[in-house]
């Protein structure tokens, strides 16, 4: 945890020295620079009150507004929310969304480091931190958030086997996440989240772990069963030697038996006959 805040605050003084440095590059803007900018204020004198409506503008609460006058950015940054001032001809601005975006990586297919093709998409949740960052130093900040994920995913489960993508989802999520605000922090974007959606397996791989599954399963079965038959031999020669040792149990048995038959409303009831019965037959 204490290295996680170093780095972020970091990555804070890096991203404001940028930004400083974007602000403040060279903000003279010349001679013709200067006088241009004096017929846009005396143009926008003599038109009013008609140029008041191009000249105030209004930015939304989840808005931020880049002013560039004569292609140079202003001093103070983004502009807003609420009302801000702008002259006609030589100041123009940019509305940067500052909420949080979310899309969809789509389905990648990746080689494991087991030699596995697998099939993997997620979500990427992203927001404008700094806005004139996002304007000044990148032509499209969403396509190119959107294409590094997509190369982020495939290199990061390019080093992982099989099991560690089914099993350490979050690992992976946390690993993506890290390397994609560290790589788009130059860019004013901060990556909040990223999930793992599916992972699509071939269809004979899913085929051979369920056959592989169902033997596994058969053969805890089997081990359950022999010792379940073992258990029971125990016991049954426990009691053996306790029927031996009082003759009146086997016939107590015998009965007991013969009630559990009855209870079921059997119409055929056999009669179990002691051994020594028939060897007394035999003799005769």
């Amino acid at each position: 945890m204490p290295v996680d805040s170093e780095d972020t605050a970091m990555r804070e003084s890096k991203r404001r020295q940028r930004q400083s440095a974007l602000e403040n590059t060279d903000t003279d803007i010349g001679l013709c620079g200067w006088l241009l900018v004096g017929i846009s204020i005396l143009f926008m004198l003599v038109t009013l009150p008609i140029s008041i409506w191009m000249c105030i503008k209004i930015v939304k609460e989840y808005e931020r507004a880049i002013i560039f006058r004569l292609g140079r950015i202003l001093q103070g940054g983004a502009k807003g929310p609420g009302l801000f001032f702008i002259l006609p001809c030589t100041d123009s601005f940019i509305n940067v969304d500052m909420r949080t975006i979310t899309f969809d990586i789509p389905p990648q297919e990746v080689l494991t480091k087991d030699s596995v093709t697998v099939s993997v998409d997620g979500v990427v949740y992203y927001r404008v931190q700094n806005a004139t960052l996002a304007v000044a130093n990148i032509t499209n900040a969403d396509a190119a958030t959107r294409l590094l994920a997509q190369t982020t995913l495939r290199n990061v489960l390019g080093t992982k086997n099989l099991a560690e993508i089914l099993s350490d989802r979050e690992e992976i999520a946390h690993s993506m996440q890290s390397t994609l605000d560290d790589a788009t922090d130059d860019w004013g974007i901060k990556v909040e989240r990223v999930e793992i959606k599916d992972v699509k397996l071939p269809l004979q791989l899913q085929r051979a772990m369920a056959a592989e599954a169902e033997a596994s399963r058969e053969a805890r079965a089997k081990v359950i069963a022999a010792e379940g038959e073992m258990n029971a031999s125990r016991a049954l020669k426990e009691a053996s030697l306790v029927i031996a040792e009082s003759p009146s149990a086997l016939q107590l048995r015998y009965l007991q038996t013969l009630n559990t038959i009855a209870a079921e409303k059997n119409s055929t009831i056999i009669f179990p006959l002691p051994l020594e019965m028939m060897q007394s037959f035999m003799k005769r």
